[in-house]
């Protein structure tokens, strides 16, 4: 996704607050990932195999394709291939073939995946309470959700150039 093209001029400087926001999520942003990484690093998952095993276990047989796995986890078809490689080689999931069509690969969550996600998650949701939730005010907590659901909404909303959509 590229920005549409951009005239110095008519780009309308950040506010002081603008700005202070910004370098506040710019400049914890990458702490906070290796943070919540290191604290779950003792299960033997990272935070990306645990994304995984959330995914799967939230499906309805506990698996999905490959393809749509891949878009919900933003990865290229050979980037999940590399994912799932160490969730596979501990027996967490398995590929298989799809029964109703062969040409499709599903990821299925394993028993092994569910206990180790069932393991790793008191983990996570300690590591999240302690440096997220508790450090909120109880109104900042509805302020964060609508402030990351307003980006959220903004970047799935965007074209390829950038420009928002429009219905």
């Amino acid at each position: 996704m590229t920005l549409p093209s951009v005239n110095a001029q008519s780009v309308v400087p950040l506010s002081t607050s603008e700005l202070a926001a910004w370098r506040a999520f710019a400049e914890t942003v990458t702490d906070l990932n290796s943070a919540l990484e290191a604290d779950l690093a003792p299960t033997g998952l990272t935070l990306g195999d645990y994304q995984v095993l959330v995914f799967l276990s939230e499906s309805p047989d506990g698996s999905m394709r490959m393809v749509d796995l891949a878009c919900r986890l933003q990865l290229s078809p050979s980037g999940l291939t590399r994912r799932l490689d160490g969730l596979v080689k501990h027996g967490h999931v398995d590929r298989v073939p799809s029964d109703t069509d062969r040409r499709v690969m599903r990821a299925v969550i394993t028993d092994s995946g569910r206990t180790a996600l069932a393991a790793a998650y008191p983990v996570h949701l300690a590591s999240v309470r302690h440096r997220i939730i508790d450090r909120l005010a109880p109104g900042d907590v509805d302020a964060f959700t609508r402030i990351f659901s307003a980006i959220a909404s903004g970047l799935q909303s965007a074209d390829d150039s950038g420009n928002a959509v429009t219905s």
